[in-house]
């Protein structure tokens, strides 16, 4: 064997900021990843902030990642700022999108981009969606409202410890 062919292979995460930073508290994913991309994070973690584009997102998971990091918002009914986490499987996904469907590349949401994803058999292994509680999606402006605002570095180290259960967990998968 070659030292290529013995040499581990580091694990690829993408961990994904989504959201459209002109409908206040929906620019929260956007802000979670700036601030990650501030830090340093281990070796084939890739953060990118992908706004409104879930098509571009889906894209680049099809280039292969071991692990899915979402951050999003999500009305679940808590208070304004409450984090969530959420892992959807594989199995929790419809499958495919079927003829008739309509996806608008524009505004694909997460389950729509898991759905488009899984269609084209490019499941990135595990996928985690860590989400925040909105005050404020309804009204066109800029700017995350307190709450929300105030979430950002408890949702950061959420991420990062988030990455390091993926990285350990994907080290022990056979």
């Amino acid at each position: 064997m070659t030292e290529t062919e013995t040499k581990e292979r580091t694990t690829q995460i993408l961990v994904a900021g989504i959201g459209n930073a002109w409908l206040r508290d929906d620019g929260f994913g956007g802000a979670v990843a700036k601030v990650l991309s501030e830090r340093e994070l281990p070796a084939g973690v890739h953060v990118m902030d992908f706004g409104s584009g879930g098509l571009d997102l889906a894209y680049e998971v099809m280039r292969g990642y071991d692990a899915l990091v979402i951050l999003d918002v999500s009305k679940q009914g808590g208070e304004p700022g409450t984090l969530y986490v959420m892992e959807p499987d594989e199995g929790s996904v419809p499958g495919g999108i079927e003829d008739g469907d309509v996806i608008n590349p524009h505004a694909m949401d997460p389950q729509t981009v898991l759905r488009f994803v899984k269609s084209v058999g490019a499941w990135p292994g595990r996928v985690v969606v860590i989400a925040c509680e909105p005050a404020d999606v309804e009204e066109m402006g800029w700017g995350l409202s307190e709450p929300v605002r105030d979430a950002i570095e408890r949702a950061v180290d959420l991420v990062v410890e988030t990455v390091g259960e993926l990285r350990a967990g994907a080290r022990a998968l056979p």
